[in-house]
């Protein structure tokens, strides 16, 4: 089967033909997609690239894409001015990324349980999809482990785009967004092609990188993209890193009533492994650490994925990081702080530590 919408979308059979027509008579027009993905995450680029694939094949308006990250920091998540004009036919899509009621984003996916900023977002949401003006265009479901799978679905199952060629990119956005790896030894030592990719990405201060990989991953097998001479000039140094994080690490961290707490603050750092406390305390049921980098205090709050405990037994760690202003999964989350307000993310970070080993310590 292949990609469209004559099967019952009329009204986008209409916009796609009238601007085809703007294309024939004027000649000149070029019509650009602008995607923005969850930057420094794995599972957005592999959302962009799966969009961008979905959408040149199934949609076939753009004639280019454009692409801009995306972080979590303290303060407003978008700004206006970096969306496209759609009145010309230029569309935004936001993937992996909380939702924005910006009249300007025609695309939205994504599959975290904190997907709205505030109530009237949701709202916002909630009408488009009652009126059916928003149904074909913006799709939110928590129940997926990756945007890039939920991504998938949507565009095979209501628009029959072929994703038999995308099945190692979405098994691999799967195993890194949902912690479905092995073991913690599996998760730190990164012998897959994916995860090393997902260092990389996470790591890297370089702007364009993620910008230049998003074509590719939907385009190559994954141990072809990490052998592109641009990803492996970064490998090795990031390799290095790596190991001196878990050596930091290890030297900061502590295990009190089933909850591993660390401090970095002072070794800014722009990612790391965020498997490495249950590699050092394989008895761990949650991870508070606190990180600073260039543009946030972080401060990330991670289940166990070998945890023997069962799921009614452990806590909702985006209820918790949303009462600060951050959220995330039921089983990860993070709350961002400027990075000038290290006391306000450490007493946030010593709070949250203190209520998991209170909810969560079994003895």
């Amino acid at each position: 089967m292949g990609c469209g919408f004559d099967r019952g979308y009329g009204v986008d059979m209409l916009e796609i033909r009238t601007l085809s027509a703007r294309v024939h008579l004027w000649g000149t027009v070029e019509l650009e997609c602008r995607v923005f993905y969850h930057d420094k995450c794995f599972d957005g680029a592999c959302s962009a690239s799966v969009f961008t694939r979905f959408r040149r094949e199934c949609v076939k308006t753009a004639d280019r894409f454009s692409y801009h990250g995306l972080v979590h920091r303290a303060g407003a998540l978008f700004d206006e001015r970096d969306f496209l004009d759609v009145s010309h036919g230029d569309e935004n899509a936001i993937v992996d990324f909380k939702y924005s009621a910006s009249p300007n984003v025609t695309w939205w996916f994504d599959h975290h349980l904190s997907a709205f900023l505030t109530p009237e977002d949701q709202k916002d949401f909630e009408r488009g999809q009652a009126d059916g003006s928003q149904v074909m265009r913006k799709f939110f479901d928590p129940s997926y482990t990756s945007c890039t799978s939920f991504i998938a679905h949507v565009g095979k199952t209501k628009f029959g785009f072929d994703v038999a060629p995308l099945a190692e990119l979405i098994k691999w956005a799967d195993i890194v967004d949902g912690a479905k790896y092995e073991s913690a030894k599996a998760a730190v030592e990164m012998a897959a092609p994916a995860m090393k990719l997902t260092m990389v990405i996470e790591s890297s201060q370089d702007d364009s990188l993620v910008k230049r990989l998003i074509p590719l991953l939907t385009e190559m097998p994954l141990q072809e993209v990490l052998d592109q001479p641009f990803v492996q000039e970064l490998l090795g140094p990031l390799m290095e890193r790596h190991w001196a994080g878990l050596e930091l690490i290890r030297s900061r961290a502590s295990l009190d009533k089933g909850v591993i707490t660390f401090d970095i603050t002072d070794q800014p750092t722009e990612g790391y492994n965020k498997f490495i406390p249950y590699y050092l305390f394989p008895d761990g049921t949650y991870n508070v650490g606190l990180s600073k980098s260039s543009f946030r205090t972080k401060v990330a709050v991670g289940t166990n994925p070998w945890t023997p405990l069962p799921a009614e037994k452990l806590v909702n760690l985006a209820a918790i990081c949303e009462r600060y202003g951050g959220g995330g999964h039921a089983r990860v989350g993070a709350v961002s702080f400027p990075p000038d307000r290290e006391d306000e993310a450490r007493k946030a970070a010593g709070e949250i530590a203190a209520e998991l080993r209170e909810r969560g310590f079994v003895s």
